[in-house]
């Protein structure tokens, strides 16, 4: 019987191909598999065209897994059952599966489901992270604004259409990072003028990338739609 093969989840950063690490670049060269998110309708994650500038598609076996956009239960688990089995049939053929995932593989990202389900259904594999550039740093460096210093707290938060929640999270922090914020920007829009911070909140649209946007002031963005890769710095 052969041995099984480790389940990788390489960040590979926000969008700008420079951004990914020494060991990040060596694993998906070496890796048997590169499995990436594919998105149903066609097109490429930046995640997918990261990895082609780096490896010859013709050389690896390149396994692209389509994650669900829905809260259905009965879709979800079906799905994810069948993300979970494309990588298990490579696995279990004693082959290294290289997941590369935008940002990091441990924050908000789709290969944290992924290694939980396949710990749980396989656990003789393997389950590896290899940190990434997140873009709510790129955010920072695009910016030119530090996220936090000296004894600073700085927030990383989903946002909602929880206005308490929302209010909480920018009254409780020096700094939020309010991430995937296009369909609720005027909701925290009205929260910050409430508070008088109106003018202290910037949007970045597809950070670090060659698609890259950025509004200093949030408040010019009111009642526009945004892309779903966009995120928002408050800093008091």
């Amino acid at each position: 019987m052969s041995t099984v093969g480790t389940l990788y989840g390489v960040g590979v950063g926000p969008g700008d191909p420079e951004l990914i690490t020494v060991k990040a670049y060596r694993l998906i060269r070496e890796c048997a598999v590169v499995a990436y998110p594919r998105k149903r309708m066609g097109g490429k994650s930046y995640a997918h065209e990261i990895v082609e500038l780096y490896v010859n598609p013709a050389e690896k076996e390149m396994l692209g897994l389509v994650f669900p956009m829905t809260k259905d239960p009965a879709v979800l688990e079906r799905e994810w059952n069948k993300t979970a089995a494309a990588c298990w049939e490579a696995l279990s053929q004693g082959k290294d599966v290289a997941f590369v995932t935008e940002g990091d593989p441990n924050l908000y990202s789709t290969f944290i489901h992924l290694a939980r389900l396949m710990k749980e259904l396989h656990p003789e594999v393997p389950v590896v992270s290899v940190p990434g550039i997140s873009s709510v740093l790129g955010a920072a460096a695009a910016l030119g604004t530090p996220l936090a210093d000296g004894d600073q707290q700085v927030g990383i938060i989903p946002a909602t259409d929880d206005r308490e929640a929302m209010r909480r999270a920018i009254e409780n922090h020096d700094t939020v990072v309010f991430i995937k914020v296009a369909k609720v920007l005027d909701l925290i829009l009205d929260v910050l003028d409430e508070l008088g911070l109106g003018g202290r909140a910037s949007v970045i649209t597809k950070v670090t990338s060659p698609y890259e946007m950025v509004w200093q002031d949030a408040r010019t963005l009111r009642g526009q739609e945004l892309e779903y890769l966009s995120l928002m710095v408050v800093s008091k």
